[in-house]
């Protein structure tokens, strides 16, 4: 795992000499991605550098790696899994190696395959290749965009680099905050792949390749996920006995490592399935880490215990108060490179760092709940069809006025919000339907809370069809219409928005932050793809979710484990509001501050604040979407 950044001179012309000092500036902004070593090598048009997490082949593997006739040059952040059976192929065929990195076969796969040596990879990564024969830099991202990278065109060149703030370390780029940007981060709590916070910067979509070649900037998808197959005929043992062979071998092959390794481990399903699976194929007890809380209502440590007795695993386990997390939680925030609204990066991070104590690779359970049905939002989503075939009368007289009487709570679980986000959710069009149940600030919201120049000037954008057009685009992805079922597109729609900007990101950045590489079985090509195909049935099977999951997997799970329902992984971000954070969210909000930076209404967030104080309202969720994007926005101004 690592980070890299690089410029390429559109014309071909020759770089200056001073372009390896502003590539040095980026890959030292990237020294927590990689604290093991550096590499910076430049020549003609180009200019790669490479910051070094060592976990394979430690002695050997250093980057940027050139291959052994000088034409290939590359640096990679990442693994390739199967790099052995790649590396076995290219042997056969008269490839020879120099050392045994999976960043070696990235290099001799595309000498002998070009470009189409992605559809062989399966992996996280990103990385970018000089062809000095064909003066053409190929650079791509993985499947489902594990691994980040940024990049933008200016100057005549491009520049690239796995984390957004490392592009602002060069004065001589231009990098201005984009509006539409900030209004769909406050749509969505982050701002959607390809777009990023800064007008003139881009994001590699996953699953996609980008070609600078003959002074012309290319981008290309070379996978997709595949359509479900709603008459695969195959019983459900069949289906059972294939999935427990193909997340056998995800697991086996992201145990491979020259470093010490564990897994995450909150007791939930996911996690506990990827920790017996790792039991079940190591000699040694398997190290697993768990943090929980002195707060009954977000503590999930018990559960861990369980699995980890269960697997006979060297448990490591550090419990919280939740004002431990406050405190820490807004300089978690500034570090960020881009703005995400999940408060679940304050314990992310911080298991990240209690993992790395003792490991620098650590097996998750990312995925799972998005291919899995894992979300309370897929029964919403399945619900809302039946609901509105309710008489409009019993809906607008009878169960609407119920739902907000309901009682509130500043815990994990509020049934009003809850309630009050299925009925938002349920009065959207289906396409609009999944992000409608997640976003923070709906236009209507958007309205009340910008600045009225900031709203006059954006105000067609605004209209649902514009600020959410990134999800009516991933929801009319496959063609024809009947291609895919509502259900099904929802589905698509977590994979490649929430899950791709929101978890994979708060994965990525708080676990690098730490140095640690966090490799994530569920979303193994093979295991993906199986998902994705299967009919829909199998994964939310009547309202129970991760139906055939959990049948794979029963006799590996403990009883207590199989059988208890969901938590997320967050904290009491409503109850700090009012308490503990009260002092900071009245600072980043206050008036004056606000009126000097000319986004957002003085008059309107104070009026949220004052609701939310009060306890007449819970609006966790927009108070602290606007506390982190003014938290990161001070951060970049420092």
């Amino acid at each position: 795992m690592c980070g890299i950044a690089g410029i390429c001179r559109l014309d071909g012309a020759a770089l200056a000499p001073e372009a390896g000092i502003s590539v040095k500036s980026m890959t030292d902004c990237l020294a927590h991605r990689g604290p093991d070593g550096e590499g910076l090598w430049q020549s003609g048009p180009v200019c790669l550098g490479h910051r070094r997490l060592s976990i394979i082949d430690l002695s050997g593997g250093g980057q940027p790696m050139h291959s052994a006739d000088g034409r290939l040059s590359v640096v990679f952040n990442g693994e390739i899994y199967n790099f052995a059976e790649i590396r076995a192929e290219l042997t056969a065929g008269g490839a020879r190696f120099q050392s045994s990195s999976d960043t070696e076969v990235i290099l001799e796969g595309y000498r002998r395959w070009g470009a189409d040596c992605l559809a062989r990879f399966d992996g996280m990564f990103a990385f970018a290749l000089w062809d000095a024969e064909r003066r053409r830099l190929f650079c791509a991202r993985d499947r489902f965009g594990k691994k980040p990278f940024f990049y933008t065109i200016q100057r005549h060149a491009l520049y690239f680099a796995s984390e957004l703030t490392a592009l602002t370390r060069l004065p001589e780029l231009a990098l201005t905050v984009e509006p539409k940007a900030v209004m769909r981060y406050l749509a969505y709590e982050y701002v959607p792949t390809p777009q990023t916070i800064y007008a003139e910067a881009q994001s590699l979509p996953p699953a996609h390749l980008l070609l600078l070649e003959n002074g012309r900037v290319s981008r290309e998808r070379y996978w997709d996920m595949p359509v479900p197959d709603e008459a695969d005929p195959r019983d459900e043992h069949e289906l059972c006995q294939e999935l427990n062979r193909l997340l056998s071998r995800a697991v086996r092959r992201r145990m491979v490592s020259d470093v010490p390794l564990g897994v995450f481990l909150s007791g939930g399903i996911d996690s506990s399935i990827v920790a017996g699976l790792m039991a079940r194929q190591s000699a040694a007890p398997v190290k697993t880490f768990s943090i929980g809380f002195t707060e009954a209502s977000y503590d999930e440590s018990r559960y861990a215990r369980i699995a980890a007795r269960a697997f006979g695993t060297d448990h490591h386990e550090r419990v919280l108060s939740a004002g431990e997390c406050a405190d820490k939680l807004p300089d978690i925030v500034s570090r960020m490179d881009v703005p995400l609204a999940d408060a679940s990066v304050a314990p992310t991070w911080l298991l990240s760092g209690v993992t790395r104590e003792k490991v620098t690779v650590a097996l998750g359970g990312d995925g799972a709940d998005e291919l899995w049905a894992g979300y309370e939002h897929y029964i919403g989503f399945k619900t809302a069809e039946w609901y509105n075939a309710l008489p409009a009368l019993a809906r607008r007289c009878v169960i609407e006025p119920l739902a907000r009487h309901l009682p509130a709570s500043a815990g994990y679980i509020n049934p009003r919000l809850a309630v009050a986000t299925f009925l938002r959710g349920a009065r959207a069009p289906a396409w609009q339907r999944v992000q409608t149940m997640l976003t923070a600030f709906t236009p209507d919201m958007q309205h009340e809370i910008l600045a009225e120049g900031w709203r006059e000037r954006h105000h067609d954008f605004l209209r649902p069809e514009s600020l959410f057009a990134p999800t009516r685009e991933q929801y009319g992805h496959w063609r024809p219409e009947k291609a895919a079922t509502p259900l099904a597109r929802a589905f698509h729609v977590y994979a490649r928005q929430f899950m791709l900007d929101d978890i994979l990101v708060k994965v990525d950045r708080c676990s690098m932050l730490h140095s640690l590489e966090v490799r994530a079985p569920f979303l193994d090509r093979d295991v993906a793809e199986f998902a994705a195909r299967l009919p829909v049935r199998h994964k939310l099977h009547g309202f129970r979710r991760k139906y055939l999951l959990k049948k794979a997997f029963a006799d590996l799970l403990p009883k207590d484990i199989l059988r208890r329902n969901k938590r997320g992984f967050q904290i009491p971000v409503a109850a700090w509001l009012r308490g503990r954070m009260r002092p900071l969210m009245e600072d980043l909000l206050g008036e004056t501050r606000l009126r000097n930076q000319g986004i957002f209404n003085p008059a309107a967030v104070r009026a949220l604040m004052d609701e939310h104080i009060s306890g007449r309202a819970d609006l966790r969720k927009p108070l602290w979407t606007l506390l982190v994007f003014q938290l990161w926005q001070q951060a970049r101004r420092t």
